[in-house]
């Protein structure tokens, strides 16, 4: 996010609130330092990929974003439509390109926008990247680098990003499968930049398919914010109880997240999601390898990973921390709870889109329902439920001195013994019986984040409950 003049990525990128701190004339000054950055690492001789989202103006911008690094000289290619975040990844990959620029605010309400800026890789960019661009941004020898006159005479090419993408959604997972199974899935596409993508693969087939909220509307309406949690999905869930559809999928602004329903429009949770995506791949997909979790997930991954023979990798909240443990340890999944997953053989980054198709080859290949594949889960790992309540706070500058917490430990939260404490991303308790609680500030928006996940759902607002106290006494 940014803060009064200053230009400061957050946990993915920048973000800022159009007209205020969002405006043409930031969008040049980071343009030109991302400009300056390629040139100073030699990716000015790659192509630069530039895709933008369904937000308003997010075309505008990112046609300017265009012209002034191809006025710095790099080679620039800018998509003929709107396009999901992880196509911009993928194309990164797939054109051999030095780096990727993506016009998003990903699930922030309609008033903000943002960039998320995509190295060679096709994944968030690592904190020493993004320290390295917020230098440049407020570097005055950047004038230098791009010429002050006829900016608008430099023209990007335009490129197909949605063609290659899809091809490579299909051949990801046994797509036959899916569109013989007969499944009938609603897909929720909260009018963001993955709209019509799930659509294109799997109509003409057996399995059935409508897809709502579908148009471009930058306003998102009848929703907080294009984000895929239960409070945003209420027009989804009254389809899916008045209707017969197996499951819903849901995808956030730049379709990158997935949210699920059942087929009784119950919202499943993110760390349910992840959990039962793991056990595709250890159970029925027969990988084996390293899975990679943020702080956030839940601890079912440690316990399937246990039982599969694998290691769990676990790192802070986002994926400028998940994408190169992955790399690094050649996980076969990475995952946190804000409903962001990445798998082997794609890009080492969240895609909502191949998420929601390999949870309906899940279900294609076992033939059971989304809250039995839940059920299931359960079996296996014993009962783990989850929640997350979001403090608004007036301003992102107002740090929490979690500190303070930690030198005076509560004996418990929620009913159960406080084990451990650690201040690696936020205050996390680790309690007894491997359930946790977590505060931790948002790096999106100007939130305070609580998190909790316990052997009930009653446990767990008890978890939460206790978490907010400590914050207002």
């Amino acid at each position: 996010m940014s803060s009064g003049n200053t230009i400061k990525f957050g946990t993915d990128g920048w973000r800022a609130r159009i007209a205020h701190d969002y405006t043409f004339e930031n969008i040049r000054k980071v343009a030109k330092g991302i400009s300056a950055y390629l040139h100073n690492h030699g990716l000015n001789k790659k192509s630069l990929i530039v895709g933008y989202d369904s937000r308003f103006a997010s075309y505008e911008f990112a046609s300017e974003v265009a012209r002034i690094t191809s006025a710095a000289g790099i080679h620039t290619l800018i998509s003929e439509n709107i396009v999901p975040t992880p196509a911009v990844s993928y194309n990164i990959l797939n054109n051999g390109a030095g780096a990727g620029i993506v016009i998003t605010a990903s699930h922030n309400s309609w008033e903000w926008n943002g960039l998320k800026f995509k190295p060679s890789f096709g994944g968030s960019a690592p904190p020493d990247v993004v320290a390295e661009i917020e230098s440049l941004i407020e570097n005055p020898l950047l004038d230098n680098l791009v010429p002050q006159k006829h900016i608008e005479n430099y023209l990007p090419d335009l490129v197909d990003l949605k063609t290659p993408y899809l091809s490579k959604l299909s051949n990801s997972v046994n797509l036959r499968l899916i569109k013989e199974s007969g499944l009938r899935v609603l897909i929720d596409s909260m009018h963001g930049s993955g709209s019509g993508y799930l659509r294109s693969i799997l109509e003409n087939s057996d399995t059935t398919i409508k897809e709502i909220r579908n148009d471009r509307n930058p306003i998102f309406p009848d929703m907080k914010q294009p984000e895929p949690i239960e409070q945003n999905l209420q027009p989804t869930i009254h389809i899916i109880k008045n209707s017969n559809y197996d499951v819903a999928l849901a995808n956030d602004g730049d379709a990158d997240r997935l949210g699920v329903l059942d087929e009784n429009g119950k919202y499943i949770d993110t760390l349910a999601i992840f959990s039962l995506l793991c056990l595709h791949q250890f159970e029925y997909r027969k990988q084996k390898g390293t899975i990679v979790r943020s702080i956030t997930q839940s601890n079912m991954i440690n316990k399937l990973a246990n039982m599969y023979g694998s290691q769990v990798v676990t790192t802070p909240v986002g994926f400028k921390f998940l994408g190169p443990a992955m790399i690094e340890h050649d996980a076969i999944a990475a995952g946190e709870e804000s409903g962001g997953y990445a798998f082997k053989g794609n890009i080492p980054e969240r895609d909502g889109l191949l998420s929601g198709l390999l949870f309906l080859e899940l279900m294609a290949l076992t033939g059971q329902r989304a809250s039995e594949l839940v059920k299931y889960l359960h079996q296996k790992v014993g009962e783990h439920y989850y929640d997350r309540v979001d403090l608004v706070t007036e301003t992102a500058s107002k740090q929490l001195n979690l500190a303070r917490f930690k030198e005076s430990l509560p004996t418990s939260l929620g009913g159960l013994a406080v084990l451990e404490a650690n201040l690696t991303d936020g205050l996390l308790f680790s309690l007894e019986n491997g359930f946790w609680g977590l505060i931790r500030q948002s790096g999106t928006e100007p939130l305070i984040r609580l998190y909790a996940e316990g052997d009930s759902p009653a446990r767990v607002q008890e978890i939460l409950t206790s978490l907010q106290d400590l914050i207002y006494h």
